[in-house]
């Protein structure tokens, strides 16, 4: 894997730290996850499959657990030796918290100079918002995302996954692969910041570019395309249908397949200008003949005319899908606890190579404790005596492994 021998010290909770850490771990870096005795919130949140939280599952696989009690100067000297032999740590606690746990930057990177210190706030280490605590809906809002996401009758609505934790996720792990990179040249580690607000802004594309250019803000774009027309949902016979004609050329051979030729030399529907003018009145006119006929007729029309065109599943299609079974996209590892279990894997192949990217299993708490400080030196004895003082914790599963 191409991060085999990156050791990472995670130190995040939540979402957005933990996506960006299982994306390295997904990628073949050696990522020892550190909680606190009583586990990482994100433990507590629904649903729940036999008492283990789902969202848990979700964010935590390749990755190995250690527990430890933040509030004891015992664990964290523990914490600051686990990163000097790090390459990389990432942390996601609120402002000032790091630097008054002994754990700031400046710390860790005077005693090793190659760590490259790795940080996801809610709105930025610095400014005006940098203290306000970092939620994903929160950030939905504030980034504008929300703005242009709904429509008139809905009003803003949140996207469906907390896109916010996550896309900061991407971004920072996306800084550390290009801190690694750099490291080769220089030898010395670098700090890596961004936040959910950041993340967001920096994916709202032509919407931001309209106002920055134009001056234009954006309305709820609902199930339409913000620039295109007609592009969006569409309904069929039997329920709504992507299509997303997005060239001319494609406008045309829409047209073939609708057996609506008039319309391509309507002047009321002649360029793309004339139709977004007109987009309400064009689909009227498109829904008007495609409910003549199913989803599935008019998917196989539309492509084989070469027009996109797809189904809006629920999660049992996606998952049954032809084309989702092909692509290896859900993996099969074993759990300490659950036994079997069906995850999501790594979207990003190597080589053709499909699947395989889940290595280990979200760790139960405490399930590495010994484990990766026996790596570091530590004996039995003192581990033992480490977890009778309440210093550390270790699975009991894992207790001598």
């Amino acid at each position: 894997m191409p991060l085999t021998g990156v050791r990472v010290l995670d130190l995040t909770r939540a979402l957005a730290g933990p996506f960006c850490t299982m994306i390295l771990g997904d990628l073949g870096a050696d990522v020892i996850k550190v909680e606190p005795v009583g586990g990482d919130m994100i433990r507590e949140w629904g649903p729940f499959d036999r008492g283990t939280s789902a969202y848990y599952l979700s964010g935590n696989r390749n990755k190995r657990g250690i527990a430890v009690n933040f509030r004891d100067p015992a664990a964290l000297d523990l914490l600051r030796e686990l990163a000097g032999s790090c390459d990389v740590v990432v942390e996601n606690f609120r402002a000032g918290a790091m630097e008054a746990m002994g754990l700031a930057c400046e710390t860790l990177t005077a005693a090793n100079p190659r760590l490259i210190y790795a940080s996801v706030t809610g709105f930025g280490r610095t400014g005006p918002a940098s203290g306000r605590p970092g939620f994903d809906q929160i950030a939905q809002g504030y980034s504008g995302l929300m703005s242009v996401t709904g429509s008139a009758e809905s009003g803003p609505v949140r996207v469906g996954v907390a896109i916010g934790d996550q896309t900061a996720g991407m971004w920072c792990a996306i800084g550390v692969l290009a801190a690694i990179a750099q490291r080769h040249t220089t030898g010395r580690g670098r700090r890596v910041e961004t936040s959910l607000l950041a993340g967001l802004v920096g994916l709202m594309s032509v919407q931001a570019q309209r106002y920055l250019s134009l001056g234009e803000v954006p309305a709820l774009a609902g199930n339409t395309h913000p620039v295109i027309a007609p592009y969006g949902v569409f309904e069929t016979g039997d329920g709504p249908l992507n299509i997303a004609p997005a060239t001319a050329e494609m406008w045309k051979r829409l047209c073939d397949v609708l057996e609506l030729q008039q319309l391509v030399a309507d002047p009321r529907f002649a360029s793309n200008a004339a139709r977004m003018e007109r987009r309400v009145e064009l689909k009227a006119i498109i829904e008007a003949k495609l409910k003549e006929r199913s989803r599935r007729e008019w998917s196989e029309l539309l492509l084989a005319a070469d027009i996109p065109a797809g189904p809006i599943n629920n999660l049992a299609d996606v998952f049954a899908d032809e084309q989702v079974v092909h692509s290896r996209l859900v993996e099969e590892v074993q759990h300490p606890q659950l036994g079997a279990m069906r995850q999501v894997g790594s979207p990003v192949t190597f080589d053709g190579r499909l699947g395989g990217s889940i290595r280990r299993a979200p760790p139960v708490l405490g399930e590495h404790t010994f484990e990766v400080l026996r790596e570091h030196g530590y004996a039995q004895r003192d581990l033992e005596a480490l977890a009778r003082q309440g210093v550390i914790v270790q699975h009991a599963q894992g207790a001598s492994a």
